[in-house]
């Protein structure tokens, strides 16, 4: 997070942006707002049911060059078939001309020899670990033996779907000639996650014959999934994915708009999407350590953010405290009865420690600071809301605490203010995104609960970051 200097926070508000594009749907002739029930994902029911591969699924007539017939490839096979039968079914009322199926899929073993390796796209696939789509000849290849299988242990079978989703949307731009040869690889990367999106959605309305999943647990895994994908330093000239943020909105863009959505993003969309978001470590880790006195610092510069007349009373002597109308909730609790915010230090310090993830291929949790943070900032929008005569105990609390600390976010990234600031570090909304996803204690009410999509959560948090207060008020009020 944030290197912390001790110094009042000039309050500009963030550019207002379209984020909350096709925040309606037309229901009898009537057009209403998605966020108007807070169970809902994207105006779907929340659901809790199974989330992958379907039983008794049609045969596929698909094969893969070099396969092995395991079931990394039937699942992968499974796949390119049923996002085959989505575009077939939308391409023609998003694009001009005529869908064109990719041509060919090729298997492969990164843990092959390079005398057993193939070529794929003129390249050996000797240690390669990916999946990818070949504009060249029109195929879609990936590794059966270490990312596939990795992906599917870690986050399920529907992040191997989510993969394979994604590389048919980069055949999806070569097919409807929306991309050029020479555009920013990040804008094909985000349109090619906004895609994966949109087919998703297709999923959970039940519409596909071969996979199922809920927007619970099942489609919290596969944004996880995309979090671990993420580019985790954007200092490193390879990083052309985008962040954890950047690809998680790409993805919930094409999940609530479809692809109609993702035809709008380029790079003038992305970098008003960035805003003042900050895009490099310069040099620092971006890690500083939560501590009873950077807690001080930060609670000054949210009573600026977000201003109370009636300023909340802290106490960092643990999070466990007598309250008559609220309980505690570790490591950080609000306590309405007497406008107090209590905090165990080293509890939220050690929610706010980065992990040595070196070792782990795709690691389940993006840890560090802002982790911690953004929980501290939560449960001070619980004030704000106090303040504001709002229920303190439901699912919209939990929500708009969300959205609020995406606030309080945004505005900790502004750039041009008096040397002095709390400002953001690269890396931090990737940490409040990973927790939002996983226990969602940011996007909980005064009691702790919170909604069971984390999609809803970190789509919360998003608007606020990207839309400010306005935002917040429109969908959580």
């Amino acid at each position: 997070m944030p290197k912390l200097r001790v110094a009042a926070l000039a309050v500009a508000a963030l550019c207002a942006l379209l984020l909350v594009t096709g925040c309606t749907r037309a229901v009898d002739g009537r057009a209403v707002s998605i966020y108007d029930n807070p169970f809902q994902v994207a105006g779907l029911p929340t659901t809790s049911g199974p989330s992958g591969p379907r039983d008794n699924v049609p045969p596929t007539d698909l094969s893969a060059e070099n396969g092995d017939g395991g079931e990394i490839d039937a699942l992968a096979l499974n796949a390119v078939t049923d996002v085959q039968a989505y575009w077939e079914k939308h391409y023609d009322a998003e694009f001009e001309g005529e869908f064109e199926p990719v041509q060919k899929l090729i298997s492969w073993s990164a843990r092959d020899s390079r005398r057993e390796s193939v070529e794929f796209c003129t390249e050996s696939t000797y240690r390669m670990v990916n999946a990818a789509y070949c504009r060249l000849d029109n195929s879609i290849g990936w590794d059966r033996a270490l990312l596939l299988p990795t992906m599917s242990e870690t986050f399920g079978p529907m992040a191997v779907v989510m993969v394979i989703a994604h590389e048919y949307g980069h055949a999806i731009q070569n097919n409807a000639d929306i991309v050029e040869r020479d555009d920013p690889v990040i804008v094909k990367e985000q349109q090619a996650d906004c895609f994966a999106g949109a087919y998703m959605r297709w999923v959970a309305e039940g519409e596909s014959d071969y996979f199922t999943i809920n927007t619970s647990d099942g489609l919290n895994s596969v944004l996880a999934a995309t979090v671990a994908i993420r580019d985790s330093d954007p200092d490193d000239p390879e990083s052309v994915h985008g962040s954890a943020f950047e690809r998680v909105t790409a993805v919930q863009i094409g999940f609530t708009d479809g692809a109609k959505g993702c035809k709008g993003i380029d790079m003038d969309e992305i970098e008003q999407r960035r805003g003042d978001l900050p895009q490099t470590f310069d040099g620092a880790s971006g890690e500083f350590e939560i501590t009873e006195q950077s807690l001080i610092e930060l609670s000054k510069a949210l009573s600026v953010i977000l201003p109370l007349s009636d300023e909340p009373t802290y106490s960092y002597d643990g999070a466990e405290i007598d309250c008559s109308d609220g309980v505690s909730t570790e490591p950080v609790t609000y306590c309405p009865a007497n406008n107090t915010i209590a905090t165990n230090v080293d509890g939220l310090s050690a929610r706010g420690t980065a992990t040595d993830d070196s070792d782990v291929p795709l690691p389940v949790k993006v840890t560090g600071d802002y982790n911690g943070y953004v929980v501290f900032i939560s449960r001070y929008t619980l004030s704000v809301q106090h303040s504001r005569d709002q229920e303190l105990v439901g699912a919209k609390t939990g929500l708009r605490a969300a959205c609020l600390s995406g606030v309080a976010t945004g505005k900790l990234a502004e750039t041009g203010r008096a040397e002095g600031d709390i400002t953001l570090a690269a890396g931090d909304l990737d940490e409040a995104v990973s927790g939002l996803l996983t226990d969602g204690l940011a996007a909980s009410d005064v009691e702790g609960k919170t909604v069971p999509s984390g999609f809803s959560r970190v789509d919360a948090f998003r608007a606020g970051v990207l839309g400010g207060e306005q935002t917040c008020a429109a969908r959580y009020e």
